[in-house]
C-alpha cells in the first residue's frame, strides 16, 4: 500500500515524539509499504522570523508570506527541517531523500488568491508523481517540505496539510494521515470525533466549532478524499505507534475523515 504522512508540530521538535514518528515510518516500510513523508515546521519559522525581528501574521490559518518570509521559509522548511527528518530516519536505518515540491518539477504552484492578499502563498496547480516512484524504487523515503516552485520562477509557501493532499492525490496513496499536536477533530460538545463526514465540516466552521490551522487540515482531508484517497486519519503524534496497524485493525485514536 502507498501512504502519505504528514508530520508537523511537537512531532518534529520533540525527541521522543519524533523517534517514534520516524519508527512507525520505518516499519510501514519494513511491512513492504511505499511511504512519502510531508512535514511542517510552522513553529521554526515562527521561532526564526522572532529572532530576525520580524512578527509573524495569520489569517484563516495561513501565514502572511512577504518576499523576506518566503525566503526565510525556504531556508527553514527546505533546509533545518527537511534534512534533520531525513537525519531522523537515517538514525534508525531507514535512508530518506529530502526534497521540496521544486525538485524534479514534481510539484507547480499558483499564487493563491485571497482577499486580503497572503502575498508568496500559493496551492498546487499540477503535479508529476516520477520522482516520487524513482525514490521509492531505491527503497528510501521520499521527504516532501511544503514549498513548490511556481511557473512564474518564484518559489510560494504552500500549507503543509495542502501538501500533504497532493501528494497523496499525485502518487494514488490508499492512505493519507495526518501525526498532530492535538487528539482529533473536536465536536460542539469538546469530545474528540472518532467519525467526521466531509458534509459536516461547512457547518463546524460555519459554527466556529472549528477554526484556525484546524480549517486548512479539514480542507485537504476533503481535497483527497474527493480525489481518489481512500483513507484519511487525523492522529495524534503519542498514537504515532499505531500507524502501522491503521488500515488491518481498528485504531482507537483520532479523527477517521471519511466521504460519508
Amino acid at each position: 500500500m502507498k501512504y502519505v504522512v504528514k508530520l508537523g508540530g511537537a512531532g518534529l521538535e520533540t525527541p521522543s515524539l519524533l523517534e517514534g514518528c520516524t519508527r512507525a515510518i520505518a516499519e510501514l516500510v519494513r511491512d513492504g509499504h511505499q511511504v512519502l513523508v510531508v512535514h511542517g515546521g510552522g513553529v521554526q519559522l515562527t521561532r526564526t522570523l522572532k529572532a530576525l525581528g520580524k512578527q509573524s501574521e495569520f489569517i484563516n490559518g495561513l501565514r502572511v508570506t512577504d518576499a523576506e518570509t518566503r525566503d526565510v521559509a525556504l531556508m527553514v522548511f527546505a533546509g533545518k527541517v527537511n534534512k534533520t527528518l531525513v537525519a531522523a530516519l537515517g538514525a534508525i536505518g531507514q535512508p530518506a531523500v529530502g526534497l521540496s515540491g521544486g525538485d524534479g518539477l514534481s510539484f507547480r504552484a499558483r499564487k493563491k488568491r485571497t482577499a486580503p492578499d497572503l502575498g508568496f502563498v500559493g496551492e498546487i496547480a499540477s503535479s508529476d508523481a516520477r520522482l516520487i516512484e524513482a525514490v521509492w524504487q531505491t527503497n528510501c523515503v521520499p521527504v516532501f517540505c511544503s514549498m513548490a516552485l511556481g511557473f512564474d520562477g518564484e518559489y510560494y509557501n504552500i500549507n503543509a496539510d495542502e501538501m500533504a493532499a497532493a501528494c497523496a492525490v499525485a502518487c494514488h496513496a490508499d492512505a493519507l494521515v495526518f501525526l498532530t499536536d492535538v487528539p482529533g477533530v473536536k465536536g460542539a460538545s469538546g469530545a474528540v470525533m472518532r467519525w467526521l463526514s466531509i458534509d459536516q465540516i461547512a457547518e463546524m466552521a460555519k459554527s466556529a466549532v472549528i477554526s484556525g490551522g484546524m480549517l486548512p487540515k479539514l480542507g485537504a482531508c476533503r481535497e483527497a478524499l474527493l480525489n481518489g484517497v481512500k483513507r484519511v486519519r487525523i492522529l495524534p503524534a503519542e498514537a504515532a505507534g499505531s500507524l502501522p496497524d491503521l488500515c488491518s485493525s481498528r485504531v482507537a485514536y483520532g479523527t477517521e475523515v471519511m466521504v460519508a
